[in-house]
C-alpha cells in the first residue's frame, strides 16, 4: 500500500509527543507507573519547596478550590502536613486514573520524572524516523516547536534524555496547557501569536483529530499521526494521515 506524502510550504512545524513522536505505551507503561511508585515519597520530601507548593496550588484550582488552604479546609485536614500530602496524593492518583490533562497534575508529574531522567532510570522513547526528520527539517531552516499536555519542564526532560540522544536543541520553543486546552482553536491562535508567524505557516502533527480540528480552525496545516497502538481516528475526518515523519515533505527540501 502506498504511503501518503504531505507537502508543506510553510516555515514551522509544531509536534505533539504522545502518539506522535513517541509511543503511547511508553508513557503508560513506564512514565505513569514511575510517578505512582514515587508519588508519596516525593511529596513527603518536597511538599514545602516553592516549586512543588506552586504545583499543588495549581492542582487545587484545577479541582475547583480557590487555593490549597481552601482545599485543606474542605478536606478537614487544615494545617496537618501529612493530611495535606495524603489529600494531594489521592487526587493525583484519581486524576491519573481518569487520564485527566490537569495543569497542576502535569507539573507534579514533571517534577517526579526529573529525577528519573537525570538518574537514567527513565530514557524517553522516540520513533527512529523522528530524530532523522527533525535534524533534516532544522538543517533546512524550519522552526520546530512542541505542544503537549505534559508540562514544558517535562517536555524538555523528555527530549533531553531520549534513546536517540539529546534532541532538545532541535526545538526553539515549547507549549503546554498553560497556553490553553489542546482542543481549543484559541490555543493555536495564541501559539501562532507567540511564534510571530501566520498560522498558515505552521504545520501541526498530532494523533488526536479534535486537536487537529482546532489547529485547522486557527489556520494551521495539519497531519494525523497513525502510530502503532494509537487510538483509531474517527471516521470522516479530513486530515492527511502519516505513519512516519518521513512522509512530511517541506517544500524547502523538495
Amino acid at each position: 500500500m502506498s504511503r501518503h506524502v504531505v507537502r508543506f510550504d510553510g516555515r514551522a512545524i509544531l509536534v505533539d509527543i504522545e502518539g506522535t513522536t513517541s509511543s503511547i505505551r511508553y508513557v503508560y507503561d513506564e512514565m505513569f507507573p514511575y510517578v505512582r511508585q514515587r508519588l508519596r515519597q516525593f511529596l513527603a520530601e518536597r511538599f514545602d519547596t516553592p516549586e512543588t507548593h506552586a504545583a499543588c496550588e495549581t492542582l487545587a484550582r484545577d479541582v475547583g478550590h480557590a487555593s490549597l488552604d481552601a482545599w485543606a479546609r474542605v478536606a478537614e485536614v487544615n494545617d496537618d502536613r501529612a493530611g495535606r500530602i495524603a489529600m494531594v496524593a489521592r487526587r493525583v492518583l484519581r486524576l491519573m486514573d481518569a487520564d485527566t490533562k490537569a495543569t497542576g497534575l502535569k507539573a507534579l508529574q514533571g517534577q517526579i520524572w526529573e529525577s528519573g531522567f537525570v538518574s537514567g532510570e527513565l530514557i524517553a522513547h522516540v520513533y527512529p524516523d523522528v530524530p532523522v526528520a527533525l535534524r533534516r527539517w532544522a538543517a533546512a531552516g524550519l522552526d520546530l516547536r512542541v505542544y503537549s499536555s505534559g508540562s514544558i519542564a517535562a517536555q524538555k526532560l523528555f527530549f533531553g534524555h531520549t534513546e536517540h540522544g539529546d534532541l532538545l536543541g532541535l526545538f526553539s520553543g515549547h507549549y503546554d496547557t498553560t497556553t490553553g486546552p489542546k482542543k481549543s482553536p484559541e490555543s493555536y491562535d495564541a501559539i501562532a501569536d507567540d511564534w510571530t508567524l501566520p498560522a498558515t505557516d505552521i504545520l501541526f502533527i498530532s494523533d488526536v483529530v479534535e486537536e487537529l480540528d482546532a489547529a485547522r480552525t486557527a489556520g494551521m496545516a495539519t497531519a494525523l499521526s497513525d502510530r502503532p497502538g494509537n487510538h483509531p481516528a474517527p471516521a470522516g475526518h479530513s486530515h492527511p494521515v502519516i505513519t512516519g515523519f518521513d512522509q512530511i515533505s517541506p517544500c524547502s527540501l523538495v
